[in-house]
């Protein structure tokens, strides 16, 4: 398994680059069952905030992003089942992709709730408003 930083990941998803672009295409090319590609969350959370703010990625393409991660074959998502949970979250409510799969995480360490300062985050079930 090789694991791959997010500017890697950027580089393959964004196609924007005239030298890191085939490179990354390649290597996603290659990955397959026997060598898979690994995408750790916290990769995977720079990623959708890179694409967020500065490629202005709206929230539906950030799913389309996500989503399609996840199903790529040759590539392993860490967590694989706290990111689906966290992205079908994503797309019904209004807090970042990032709080989703935080608060699925600490619901999974059997938090009994995170606390955050952002409000957006705060109105989801899980999390709650530090004040």
């Amino acid at each position: 398994m090789i694991g791959l930083d997010t500017n890697v990941l950027i580089r393959y998803i964004a196609q924007d680059d005239a030298i890191q672009t085939p490179i990354a295409t390649r290597l996603f090319e290659s990955f397959n069952s026997e060598k898979p590609g690994f995408i750790s969350v916290v990769a995977l959370i720079e990623t959708a905030w890179v694409l967020r703010s500065f490629y202005d990625v709206t929230r539906q393409q950030l799913q389309r992003v996500i989503e399609t991660l996840l199903r790529t074959r040759g590539v392993v998502v860490e967590r694989s089942d706290l990111v689906w949970t966290a992205l079908s979250a994503h797309s019904r409510g209004d807090a970042d992709f990032a709080d989703y799969l935080i608060e699925r995480h600490g619901r999974d360490a059997r938090c009994e709730y995170t606390l955050t300062f952002d409000h957006d985050a705060a109105n989801m079930m899980g999390m709650k408003l530090l004040k």
